[in-house]
């Protein structure tokens, strides 16, 4: 493959794009269009950066990613990968020399090498069921990588004599640990992965090498279900002998091993044994590599730490402030922590290092901005970037962000994010829509990003204010707001939300008869909320939210969830139940309210989707419901994200503009 030069490309790939901008509003397709950087991995010589580009293959109904490199030292990009499906998770060897990377282009997810001048890239792996997580050995001989287990032969004989079935928390595909050798040169024949565990025991997550690259240590649950998070432990493993020791055994989850540049300790994310670990801190431990008593370095630290590496200079680890996310430095003799990363409304996520710990390769943006791949000195920490994809926002008229506060009814100090249309008067009062989202420990931030799900840059187009609230239990905040919802999920979350429209009504900005809400998962179950327990509102979608907390409980995926923010479950106290379940206040109802779900969310199972709807007609309430075929919880194809755009758009131009639908039976 030849490279493919910036100047060249930038005429191809955003010029189209840029003859498509006089309506000055990104439309929806033209917001799904827009390329997205994200994994960007910098070289251990910190000469080059390879990172993810995403785009929107219509074709294909996929959204689909190619590799890319950038020189740090000159700025200069090229595409590294050009084939068909997705190339994803760059990895550099040791020597700078390869990278490693998994790409679906014959099916399955495989694994593949390529030089980072380009090339034809080289297959390494061919797996039933492909791999999973990549990483390179610190000698550069060998890839350890994750991979789920082929079918059993007896599975398959079962299923050729009574067809398909499952036996509920019984049977379970195990995800293991294999490497497979690199270190020499291979034309006509691929080198053998080796399994390193097997059974089923336990089912392996994150994984680390020694720096010697004769060990690892990984974290493994008893098995993949997800209300098994709390079985999460640390493990290791001699390459040689493939012997196991468990060596953290807390409880809760104990997770993301990270070594000691001497190969004596292991750092890794744990909840310490608390019991109500999904809203609590997490922190960051220490233990011998051999085992023994850990120590816990970060309680200080009022926010769940993402850990990194560990360096001779500290450890490093990611963390949400606020409505950004910042790098921070551990030193773990003394406890001292340092933000590194210190510009003011700047989040930097997605970090990798250099061998020599002197450079970092990052994805940051600013208020306003959308997110580029940067590279920077570590000490001083002053970001140069290296990609230009907001240049496929050039022409377009976009609304601004800001950052704003107010009182929540119970004087909770709440934040949130006010998106502005162009020309903004204040002296106007404009329609409010307020788009919440998931979580609960998500958190909205002022940067710009493609629209999905909610066409935000439309509706402020047509002349709407668009609030995004940080509610209780929204990261970045610290411990005791993310645990302000316990056991008042709904009651607490809709006080954030009304506050803030109380608030932007109070400035004069808001006409208070157009307001209207949306949200997804954790956003539609507040949203839903509304509709049963509010007339405050003359619109709402509900997209793949909870009705019904009993009804949620005994059909979700993660039932832990609902037993750590309601502290029982419904069978120990049924009232808590009722009190946060937006359907005990459905004869409230009086919104008109869109619900949008999918097919399969296992989730949020779509019973909760057919409850609301079935009692919101029964009271006469104005109601569409929409079930994506085929999805699950998250709807992530661009023509089913155009169709779930379209209709929040024809739904609140409806209700709030009083605009006729331009096809009922859309």
């Amino acid at each position: 493959m030849k490279r493919m030069f910036l100047t060249s490309l930038i005429a191809i790939t955003f010029g189209a794009f840029a003859i498509d901008c006089a309506a000055q509003t990104p439309s929806i397709e033209q917001s799904l269009n827009l390329k997205s950087a994200s994994a960007p991995s910098i070289s251990p010589d910190g000469r080059y950066v390879a990172y993810q580009v995403q785009k929107t293959n219509w074709e294909e109904n996929a959204f689909e990613t190619e590799l890319w490199i950038a020189v740090t030292s000159t700025g200069e990009r090229y595409l590294l990968t050009n084939s068909k499906k997705s190339n994803t998770s760059p990895r550099w060897s040791p020597d700078s020399r390869r990278i490693a990377f998994t790409s679906d282009r014959d099916g399955k997810r495989q694994i593949y090498l390529i030089a980072p001048n380009g090339g034809e890239a080289v297959p390494l792996t061919s797996l039933e069921n492909g791999v999973s997580s990549i990483e390179w050995s610190p000698d550069g001989r060998h890839i350890a990588f994750t991979a789920a287990d082929p079918e059993s032969k007896a599975r398959k004989d079962r299923k050729e004599k009574y067809g398909e079935f499952e036996v509920v928390q019984d049977e379970y595909t195990f995800t293991h640990l294999w490497i497979i050798d690199v270190a020499s040169e291979f034309k006509d024949k691929k080198p053998e992965p080796v399994r390193l565990t097997e059974g089923s025991s336990l089912s392996v997550s994150a994984f680390s090498w020694s720096p010697d690259s004769t060990r690892i240590a990984f974290s493994a649950t008893k098995d993949p279900d997800l209300g098994s998070s709390d079985t999460s432990d640390i493990y290791m493993l001699g390459i040689s002998d493939k012997v196991i020791k468990k060596i953290v055994d807390t409880k809760g989850p104990d997770g993301n091993p990270v070594w000691s540049p001497d190969g004596t300790q292991i750092a890794y994310q744990t909840a310490n044994g608390r019991e109500f670990f999904f809203y609590a801190n997490s922190y960051i431990a220490v233990i011998p590599a051999g085992g023994g008593a850990p120590r816990i370095l970060t309680e200080s630290f009022d926010e769940s730490p993402g850990l990194l590496d560990w360096s001779p200079d500290g450890i490093y680890f990611v963390s949400l402030q606020k409505t950004s996310s910042q790098l921070f430095r551990l030193k773990p003799a003394t406890g001292v922590i340092e933000q590194v990363s210190s510009l003011a409304g700047f989040g930097s996520s997605q970090l990798s290092f250099t061998a020599d710990f002197k450079q970092t390769s990052f994805i940051g943006a600013g208020a306003n901005d959308y997110p580029e791949v940067y590279v920077s000195a570590l000490t001083p920490f002053q970001p140069k970037k290296l990609t230009a994809m907001s240049d496929q926002l050039k022409g377009f008229h976009l609304a601004t962000r800001e950052v704003i506060q107010w009182k929540s009814t119970d004087g909770t100090q709440i934040e949130g994010v006010l998106i502005k249309p162009a020309g903004f008067d204040p002296s106007k009062k404009y329609p409010l829509l307020v788009v919440i989202h998931g979580g609960p420990t998500g958190v909205d931030s002022p940067v710009v990003r493609g629209d999905r799900y909610y066409p935000i840059e439309m509706f402020a187009a047509k002349g709407a204010l668009i609030l995004r609230p940080n509610y209780r239990g929204s990261a970045g905040y610290g411990e005791k707001f993310r645990s302000l919802n316990v056991r008042n999920l709904g009651v607490g979350d809709y006080w954030d939300v009304i506050s803030g429209v109380d608030h932007l009504v109070a400035q004069g900005i808001v006409d208070r008869d157009r307001v209207g809400a949306m949200g997804w998962s954790q956003g539609g179950y507040i949203s839903a909320f509304i509709t049963c327990s509010s007339d405050r509102f003359k619109a709402v979608s509900v997209g793949a939210g909870i009705s019904d907390w009993m009804t949620y409980y005994v059909n979700t995926d993660i039932h832990p969830f609902t037993r750590q923010y309601l502290k029982a479950t419904p069978w120990d106290d049924a009232g808590i139940y009722q009190k946060t379940s937006p359907i005990s206040y459905v004869k409230n109802a009086k919104t008109p309210t869109l619900i949008q779900h999918g097919e399969l969310d296992k989730r949020v199972p779509i019973p909760n989707a057919y409850e609301l709807r079935q009692a919101l007609e029964d009271r006469g309430v104005p109601v569409k419901m929409i079930v994506y075929k085929g999805f699950g919880h998250g709807i992530d194809k661009p023509k089913q994200q155009h169709a779930v755009m379209e209709h929040n758009y024809e739904w609140f131009s409806r209700w709030i503009w009083g605009e006729k639908p331009a096809q009922e039976g859309k």
